[in-house]
């Protein structure tokens, strides 16, 4: 009998793909004991379901191709409609609003403040670490609608109209009259264009009218993120001295405000999100707070946005961690997978290290907040100095650790398809919104000198845990020489003695005695080396990477 011939093979295959992995999506971004115990630590234990649902959600297919798409798409300004009508619209892909609509049913912008639950805020910053696997950039409006409602409070007729509608769980994208939507979204227009981070040099006018409280803004602001949020609080020049105001997009009447977008930003990363040049002309806002308390009033929305940057530069370590690990379990190479090779054990549980770190500080600052908005004295000064010293370290670890996990995939990494790429691009952001290095480290100099509690909170903590290992107590020694006569020249080796020394005090505290043995061995035994991948013999790489790997190691 006659064998049946093969089937002929197309002109154009010349190979079988093979050693590649599967697509990672679904995974679940919850899969984390950092995160989940740092959740129930915090007094969010309650939240720990829902956090995990949403992380199912955030690794799934569908969310994770939002994420891509909204970057893909980018937001395109419209200045004008069909008839010349002067509009100043941004146009954001379905993607985006999809993204938009499952943040902010989560709670991740201002629910927190209309919750009496202990943890509140803890529950949305660990819904932050994993929602923020799909997409950083729509973690700008709903961070700053978070902010904006303690700054708000410094003006409470207005907070009494506009809270309940900036802590509702409604996504309503259209612009118009405020209080006639079932949810608000805020933003913020601090800084100019001569000034940056120096806002007391702002330019931007603010002329009192005849109806108490209302003013007309006169001038620009050079960063102004998610443009069509429907509330700005801005900072501008009254006859006091700089004043916070609030701006909404469309007035009471129904009819448009003057807020002429003169452009988009053309960014590096975070291009998801639309960040404008807007331009103020007889633009009416309304006082919050005294005249000449400007900054004092918008600090408290600063707070609040530092953390964030905290957690979002956390959520990058660990989304890209998740994607270097898998790849590794499925990638061979000289005759075995990459993850069974020595090296790249070493490489993957230093990130992991640096992960879990970033991610045990995110939780313990939120919180400190969360304790704070409930009247905690000691939490308050502990937050004042601690968001400062984690917005300086942790944001400016992202950028090399991001470098790294994406190395792990060679040159797969580095192409666009891989997603990398736009976490390596995202992660510099983190460190420049709310404040440079240079700005953290500075505020952590005028919270030691001007605020003597500052200082103490932050050795109480230390303090917990002494005695636990002798590399830990040696650093919180030598800080404690250090920081008395330190001028702006050693501010930034002073910020990260500080940061270290609190990450360790957390993990030996609460992490399994490999991740702190070795954490405490390469950050503050000096056994360590300049790149990621340099831990000493004997740190217990198998115990660190089996706790951190969705699937173990």
């Amino acid at each position: 009998m006659a064998s049946t011939p093969a089937p002929p093979q197309p002109r154009h295959a010349t190979h079988d793909v093979t050693n590649q992995p599967p697509p990672l999506a679904p995974y679940d971004a919850a899969e984390d004991p950092a995160l989940l115990e740092g959740l129930r630590r915090e007094d969010a234990g309650w939240a720990e379901e829902e956090v995990r649902r949403l992380g199912r959600r955030a690794g799934g297919a569908e969310a994770q191709e939002w994420g891509e798409l909204a970057n893909r798409h980018e937001p395109e300004l419209r200045t004008h409609d069909r008839y010349g009508n002067r509009i100043d619209e941004v146009e954001f892909h379905p993607a985006w609003h999809h993204l938009m609509r499952v943040a902010v049913g989560a709670g991740l912008a201002g629910a927190p403040w209309a919750d009496a639950r202990p943890g509140a805020h803890v529950a949305r910053t660990a819904g932050g670490l994993v929602w923020g696997h799909t997409d950083a950039g729509h973690g700008c409006p709903t961070s700053m609608t978070y902010a904006a409602v303690p700054a708000l409070r410094a003006q409470p007729d207005l907070a009494e109209i506009y809270e309940p509608l900036l802590t509702g769980r409604e996504y309503d994208p259209v612009l118009r009259v405020p209080t006639e939507k079932p949810a608000l979204l805020a933003g913020m227009g601090m800084t100019e264009k001569q000034g940056g981070s120096d806002v007391r040099t702002n330019t931007t006018a603010a002329t009192p009218t005849a109806e108490p409280g209302v003013y007309t803004l006169r001038g620009h602001k050079w960063f102004t993120s998610a443009p069509m949020c429907d509330l700005f609080l801005v900072l501008a020049q009254a006859a006091g001295g700089l004043s916070c105001f609030l701006v909404p997009r469309v007035l009471p009447d129904g009819s448009r405000n003057t807020f002429r977008i003169q452009r988009l930003k053309d960014k590096l990363g975070n291009r998801s999100n639309a960040s404008s040049e807007p331009e103020f002309e007889e633009t009416v806002a309304w006082l919050v707070g005294p005249e000449g308390r400007g900054v004092k009033t918008i600090i408290e929305m600063v707070n609040c946005t530092r953390l964030d940057c905290v957690m979002s530069s956390a959520t990058l370590m660990r989304k890209t961690l998740v994607e270097a690990g898998h790849h590794v379990r499925h990638r061979s190479a000289f005759g075995a997978r990459l993850l069974d090779q020595p090296l790249m054990r070493n490489v993957l549980a230093d990130l992991a290290l640096e992960s879990e770190a970033a991610t045990a500080l995110t939780l313990r600052l939120a919180g400190a907040a969360d304790r704070a908005v409930r009247g905690d004295a000691g939490e308050r000064a502990f937050r004042r100095i601690a968001t400062a010293v984690g917005k300086y370290w942790v944001t400016k670890r992202g950028p090399a650790f991001t470098a790294e996990a994406l190395e792990c995939l060679g040159g797969n990494g580095y192409v666009e398809e891989s997603g990398m790429p736009r976490h390596y691009r995202e992660a510099p952001l983190l460190s420049i919104w709310e404040g440079s290095g240079n700005v953290n480290a500075l505020d952590v100099l005028r919270a030691l000198g001007r605020e003597p509690g500052a200082a103490d909170a932050l050795f109480a903590e230390l303090a917990v845990a002494r005695g636990a290992d002798a590399r830990l107590d040696a650093a919180v020694a030598r800080l404690g020489d250090r920081w008395a006569g330190t001028g702006q020249v050693g501010a930034r080796r002073l910020v990260e003695a500080m940061a270290l020394a609190l990450q360790a005090s957390l993990l030996v505290r609460y992490a399994p005695a490999a991740v702190a043995d070795a954490f405490c061995a390469s950050r503050l035994g000096g056994d360590w080396g300049h790149a990621f991948g340099t831990l000493p013999a004997g740190s217990g790489l198998d115990a660190i990477l089996e706790r951190a790997l969705p699937g173990g190691a």
